[in-house]
């Protein structure tokens, strides 16, 4: 059962980290995790963007904590939020690739963590983590509520013919076929603002966890391979003058109301006085893509490092990493802690009051986002990422070092990120003991069962 798993208890007191004092006044904060799809590491201001408007995040960015070393769970989307929901990176995860692999039974998540803890939870967006009637769908993986697409082929369309409110199809106005809509009508990341608008004020006087999963700025594959582009958005605006190709005012535009909609959330907040009771995580799933038109050079959405999604060097993995929390978090910090995904999980179960006794890949970030000191310095650790889709690649980190193994059975690749972040030199024969450290943790780092042999990507 998942409760053997982990034993989770709620506590007075928030032990050493300063946000309670007593059991009569601990109040756990809310969370909310918004997640974009695709948004590469340069595609914010705050991250050094140019051309793209992006002031809610930058003000996010202003008055929290920005990681400049940020990283997704993998360079794909479904893997990149298993590690996120459980805790685990993608040599222990139960999800390693793209396809239609559910969580397990046994699987748990941050949402049952949250959920024992006294949360209300609350799923809108893009799931990716298992279809219907398995055993992976949200309301049987901790979510009370959930609205949404079940799989990532379906999100790809953003003018949908149906959505999912728990387990229940609700049909939409739009007209579609094979994922291209003729007749538009619902936008579905506007509806997913709504709901997770409606989902604050509904959850206003307990604590909740929102996990705000938006598809934007990925692309409609199918509408691009049928017409002359795949980045659906309702308005060009502001972009619609600029003397740029039509795809990428509209991969502008898809951002700039993800912008938007971020500080119509955060407005939200102030208004229903939740402000200083909310935590909120930003990032996105992996780096930009090049699909339906999208060019990630034209805008640099790489910011400079080497790959997109799909790779395993820092441009396929690393990404914006923004937390804010008024009067918690001190604000305008710039940390270059290497973080992931799967420190989420522990982070929560933190803030929550919980006491928490599993084996995860993740850390809590709490000293770090508070200004305690950490018992062991995070930069010290080792982050660990493997990719399947066209042959098995391997990535791990280390403080200034990061190994690439790109391909099965070839030689390590060492980068100095400290000193050459863009991974334009491999130094791999200049540093033979580090490359042999690495080589004997990456030996250890990934569970192989009947499920995942030795070889093969994809779940049986």
């Amino acid at each position: 059962m998942k409760s053997a798993l982990f034993v989770f208890a709620i506590t007075g007191m928030l032990a050493g980290c300063g946000v309670v004092q007593a059991a009569d006044e601990f109040r756990p904060p809310n969370v909310i995790f918004i997640l974009a799809d695709d948004l590469g590491y340069g595609d914010l201001g705050c991250y050094g963007q140019k051309q793209i408007q992006t002031p809610h995040l930058d003000r996010m960015a202003a008055e929290g904590m920005r990681f400049t070393r940020g990283y997704a769970g993998s360079t794909v989307c479904a893997p990149s939020r298993c590690a996120l929901m459980t805790g685990l990176h993608m040599g222990h995860a139960t999800i390693r690739g793209n396809g239609f692999v559910p969580l397990r039974p046994e699987d748990v998540t941050v949402a049952e963590m949250l959920k024992a803890s006294g949360y209300s939870t609350g799923l809108v967006g893009k799931w990716g983590l298992g279809e219907a009637k398995t055993s992976g769908v949200p309301g049987r993986q901790g979510f009370d509520y959930f609205y949404g697409y079940l799989n990532q082929v379906h999100a790809h369309n953003y003018y949908p013919d149906f959505l999912w409110r728990d387990e229940d199809k609700v049909p939409l106005d739009n007209v579609q076929k094979g994922g291209v809509a003729s007749k538009k009508v619902a936008y579905s990341h506007d509806l997913f603002t709504a709901e997770a608008l409606a989902f604050l004020k509904e959850h206003q006087a307990q604590p909740f966890f929102l996990y705000l999963a938006y598809t934007i700025p990925h692309a409609n594959n199918e509408a691009g391979r049928a017409g002359p582009h795949g980045m659906e958005v309702p308005s060009l605006e502001p972009y619609a003058d600029k003397p740029w190709p039509e795809p990428q005012k509209a991969h502008a535009a898809m951002i700039t109301r993800l912008d938007r909609d971020v500080g119509r959330l955060f407005d939200a907040l102030r208004d229903l006085k939740l402000d200083e009771e909310t935590i909120v995580f930003f990032s996105s799933d992996n780096g930009p893509h090049m699909e339906g038109g999208a060019d990630p050079a034209f805008f640099n959405s790489s910011g400079g490092l080497r790959g997109t999604k799909r790779a395993l060097y820092e441009g396929g993995i690393r990404v914006p990493f923004i937390v804010r929390w008024p009067g918690k978090i001190k604000a305008g910090q710039v940390s270059d802690v290497p973080v992931a995904f799967w420190d989420f999980l522990p982070t929560t179960v933190e803030l929550a009051g919980g006491e928490m006794r599993a084996v995860l890949d993740g850390r809590s970030l709490v000293p770090l986002l508070l200004g305690r000191k950490e018992d062991e310095p995070l930069a010290d650790r080792y982050l660990y990422w493997e990719f399947f889709e066209g042959g098995f690649q391997q990535a791990a980190v280390r403080g200034r070092w990061k190994a690439v193994r790109p391909k099965r059975n070839g030689p390590l690749e060492l980068y100095d990120l400290d000193a050459d972040a863009a991974e334009k030199h491999d130094v791999a024969a200049n540093h033979p003991k580090i490359v042999r450290d690495f080589e004997d943790y990456m030996a250890k780092a990934r569970t192989n069962s009947k499920d995942w042999p030795v070889g093969d990507g994809k779940a049986k």
